[in-house]
């Protein structure tokens, strides 16, 4: 009798980042330092769990010394929005608020793309805008949204040939028509009903300047990228209307916004990392290490020319925002 093969080292790799999702809560649930620190076994270095400890601390930060970490803790801090089911993702522009190096965050991100921990997606809310999620999430996503659609029980397999051989094989965050074709077939016969059926249930959409293109898809985002858009205006324009453009972090933080399900925190990372708002540091008296002023740009729809890289803060400052 022949021994049934080990697992490679790509499924073992995946599986310590999986083992950690369960603990990810802990993070915002005030868990003992011990039960907290036990979320490094995830990390390749003690460097990294030491990290983690400032994160720890921080609480609320908004900035992190390692990818995996500002990944793994954004990720707990998911917000919690009812009667929206949808596995947790972070915007690329919140790591690059998040993490100090964004070489370094496009590298790990390459890298965990090719271990297939993480997927990344294009999103429809602008040019550069992009979302990340734990390939497990994705799937436990696409299994949720299966059993709420009404399918014809001949076209279900088609999703466990996308499952299977279709996200694990091609990385990118399109994918091309006959490619497409080719992956699924490795499974069964392909027929156009069955590409149909992927691009309602939300797991593709087709591109608009060239229709034999797709993108990967989140299933059942629309309305967190509806309030992922309305929350950007409604943050900018509450700046931009404030006296010197000032606001206190403690202050703005208890802010609900009207038009976004998300939280603060979710928007100011992203507003941060896309340049949006620029961070500059000053020393605020004995109990603050330091305050973080934003410099607000005045237009969304216009891209920033600069690169603006999150101030490291381990308490929780103020927040100082002027136009430009």
């Amino acid at each position: 009798m022949e021994d049934s093969p080990g697992p490679s080292s790509m499924d073992r790799k995946r599986k310590r980042v999986a083992d950690t999702t369960e603990s990810d809560s802990a993070i915002d649930n005030g868990d003992s330092l011990e039960e907290l620190l036990s979320l490094g076994k995830f990390c390749c270095s003690s460097s990294i769990k030491a990290h983690l400890i400032c994160g720890i601390f921080a609480e609320k930060s908004l900035t992190f010394s390692d990818t995996m970490v500002a990944l793994r803790m954004m990720r707990a801090q998911f917000p919690k929005i009812d009667k929206v089911s949808v596995q947790p993702f972070v915007l690329r522009s919140q790591l690059y608020s998040s993490v100090k190096d964004r070489t370094q965050v496009d590298r790990d991100l390459e890298s965990l793309k090719r271990d297939r921990v993480l997927r990344v997606f294009k999103l429809n809310t602008g040019q550069d805008d992009h979302a990340i999620m734990f390939v497990d999430d994705y799937i436990k996503q696409i299994d949720r949204v299966l059993k709420k659609l009404e399918i014809k029980e001949g076209n279900f397999a088609v999703f466990d040939w996308f499952k299977t051989h279709v996200i694990m094989s091609n990385l990118d965050p399109s994918i091309a028509h006959q490619e497409l074709y080719s992956l699924l077939s490795n499974r069964g016969e392909v027929k156009d009903e069955h590409i149909t059926v992927l691009i309602n249930a939300g797991v593709l959409t087709r591109q608009l300047i060239d229709p034999t293109m797709y993108w990967f898809a989140i299933p059942n985002i629309g309305s967190m990228l509806k309030g992922l858009s309305q929350g950007r205006k409604e943050l900018m324009s509450f700046l931009n209307r404030r006296k010197y453009k000032e606001v206190m972090l403690a202050s703005l933080e208890k802010r609900r916004l009207r038009f976004s399900p998300l939280d603060m925190r979710f928007h100011l990372r992203d507003l941060i990392g896309s340049g949006h708002l620029r961070t500059v540091q000053t020393p605020t008296g004995l109990d603050c290490t330091c305050s973080w002023f934003l410099v607000a740009l005045a237009d969304l729809s216009t891209p920033p020319t600069a690169n603006v890289q999150a101030v490291r803060n381990f308490h929780i400052p103020s927040l100082k925002l002027e136009a430009t």
